[in-house]
């Protein structure tokens, strides 16, 4: 923070592991900062550390202009703020979501006279105020809200807009957040594979680690084939490759007695796909098969 950047003012609701960190980061960079928690005394600290303490929401809301939420659920943004005048208001909501969640709460606050913007946190506590650390927050909903504001909601983490619908933030956050599950259940099923046997896992992580960093292209090829619906150009390994490879890998998992409960699904959709018409999906790329999913 150099000496010519402007302080601003603004509330926070919420002093969780997220909101303190949220906070720390405000108070530190010179901010004046008003905060609330239904449980007062995690506020003790940050009144150390300069923060105001709201004895109410509605006392906390009323102090500034700008508003951010960081609560455990959505439920808990409509208790704290049920009854409050939000008239002129712009309120950020960093509470984790969904998409309809976000879009609901957006039209709530705007029946309410506030201008709303629903946020996606993309960092643990631990990488709020640490810019090396790589942390975002996905927003959507106003633009005009997020562009007043965004020299402040980038204090503790990058700001990246996603766009004027409102459940957009919320809708990255999760498709982000999906694709690192599926990633952390195929290295679990991988050291699965190798418990009891002569092989540790120190030495199997590099090797992880090089081969998900070389399949990374499939970020890339799949966004492109899903944008074109072309699935068969320029295949490398096809459908009906991929799908007679999977029952080596099934069957490795029965040997080592391993379950196979986290690769199975994916395996089952790339079958399904296959058998609904040999002839026109068997030349496919993979990509073709995630279709399915789409009720």
């Amino acid at each position: 923070m150099t000496d010519n950047t402007p302080q601003h003012s603004l509330t926070l609701l919420g002093l969780g592991d997220m909101g303190a960190a949220l906070a720390r980061t405000w108070l530190a960079a010179g901010h004046r900062l008003t905060v609330w928690n239904r449980t007062a005394a995690k506020a003790g600290p940050l009144a150390a550390e300069g923060a105001l303490v709201a004895a109410s929401p509605a006392e906390a809301v009323a102090a500034n202009g700008l508003v951010v939420v960081c609560l455990l659920d959505d439920a808990s943004v409509g208790s704290a703020l049920d009854g409050i005048d939000l008239t002129g208001k712009d309120v950020v909501n960093l509470t984790t979501g969904t998409p309809a969640e976000g879009r609901a709460r957006a039209a709530w606050a705007e029946e309410r006279g506030a201008r709303f913007v629903d946020g996606g946190i993309m960092a643990t506590p631990t990488m709020i105020g640490v810019p090396e650390a790589g942390g975002y927050v996905f927003y959507s909903g106003s633009r005009a809200l997020f562009d007043t504001h965004r020299a402040v909601l980038e204090v503790p983490a990058g700001a990246r807009f996603v766009g004027e619908d409102a459940g957009h933030a919320a809708l990255h956050d999760v498709a982000l957040l999906s694709a690192m599950w599926g990633m952390f259940a195929g290295i679990s099923h991988a050291y699965a594979l190798i418990e009891g046997e002569d092989i540790a896992p120190k030495d199997l992580a590099p090797l992880l680690s090089e081969w998900l960093g070389a399949m990374g292209f499939f970020v890339g090829n799949a966004a492109e084939r899903l944008t074109s619906r072309d699935f068969t150009s320029g295949v490398v390994s096809n459908l009906a490759m991929q799908v007679v490879g999977s029952g080596t890998m099934l069957r490795t998992a029965d040997e080592q007695g391993v379950s196979t409960e986290l690769v199975s699904p994916y395996v089952d959709l790339l079958r399904r796909r296959l058998a609904a018409d040999p002839a026109a999906h068997g030349g496919e790329d993979t990509v073709g098969a995630l279709l399915l999913l789409k009720r």
